[in-house]
């Protein structure tokens, strides 16, 4: 049997397949695909995160026992149910940056990224598959970590409003799994993403009130505090168990939901050019 001409053929044999909207069934595949690789591996990429956490509570809780009322908008709580909503939301963030920075980084590595570039996925169905997976991780470790701090009476997480804790945590995992992202497209090494987490992440996180109201800052840090988009979500989540916010909530919605988009779309714009990833 002899092959047949490549002009012989019928149009819809030589032109690649098309997707009309969304491929569903690929972009479930690489959702899978980042979810498995870290539930394959749950005692570091899930628990290991909240035993540490759970560690820090645990010391601070030591420190202070039952003498740290805080004053301000928050006086009257006691200092460990401030600090456990803030210690949830920092695992959240970092996790979420974790999956997707490591993800794209071990295959540029390992010279696997024509994994996700071959198949038929558009920049924008690998935007929305790496942010989701990088969403359930850092959503599963809250979860993880509140219930543990909860059932351990290491502080008394009462929920006041729920939409607070689910949009801020939702957003907080966005912002950080685009984040990564983008520091897994752009890292040509482990060293490099290192650098971005020691000296983006980790200060942006702890400078932004997760261990200690805003307002005991002195100007100008009081006010730089509220340039830190951060901030408005540890503020946001911790609204949703306390009741009780620095800042205004609508702002913190509108920025929040903002930078998700915005930072989604810079995620975009970089898998459609194939910055670094494509020859």
């Amino acid at each position: 049997m002899t092959d047949t001409p490549q002009d012989m053929l019928p149009t819809s044999y030589k032109t690649p397949r098309r997707f009309h909207g969304l491929n569903y069934l690929g972009l479930w595949t690489l959702y899978q695909r980042e979810v498995g690789r870290f539930i394959k591996v749950a005692m570091q990429t899930l628990f290991a995160p909240a035993v540490s956490t759970l560690l820090l509570m645990t010391v601070f809780k030591l420190a202070f026992g039952n003498r740290g009322e805080l004053t301000g908008d928050f006086a009257g709580i006691a200092y460990q149910n401030f600090l456990a909503p803030g210690l949830i939301i920092m695992a959240v963030l970092q996790n979420a940056f974790q999956n997707t920075s490591s993800s794209l980084t071990i295959s540029k590595v390992q010279g696997t990224s024509v994994d996700f570039l071959m198949p038929p996925l558009s920049p924008l169905e690998l935007t929305m598959g790496f942010i989701a997976g990088a969403a359930t991780r850092g959503i599963m470790v809250g979860l993880i970590t509140g219930i543990a701090i909860k059932l351990l009476g290491l502080a008394d997480l009462q929920i006041f409003h729920i939409w607070a804790i689910v949009w801020f945590s939702l957003m907080a995992s966005i912002i950080l799994g685009a984040f990564g992202a983008m520091g897994g497209i752009w890292a040509e090494k482990f060293d490099h993403l290192a650098a971005v987490t020691n000296f983006v992440i980790v200060p942006l996180t702890f400078l932004s009130g997760t261990f200690y109201d805003v307002n005991v800052l002195a100007e100008p840090f009081q006010t730089i505090a509220h340039f830190d988009p951060f901030f408005y979500l540890i503020d946001g989540f911790r609204y949703g168990f306390l009741g009780v916010a620095n800042s205004n909530l609508m702002v913190g919605v509108a920025v929040t939901g903002g930078l998700a988009l915005f930072t989604s779309f810079l995620v975009w714009l970089m898998l459609r050019s194939g910055y670094k990833l494509k020859a």
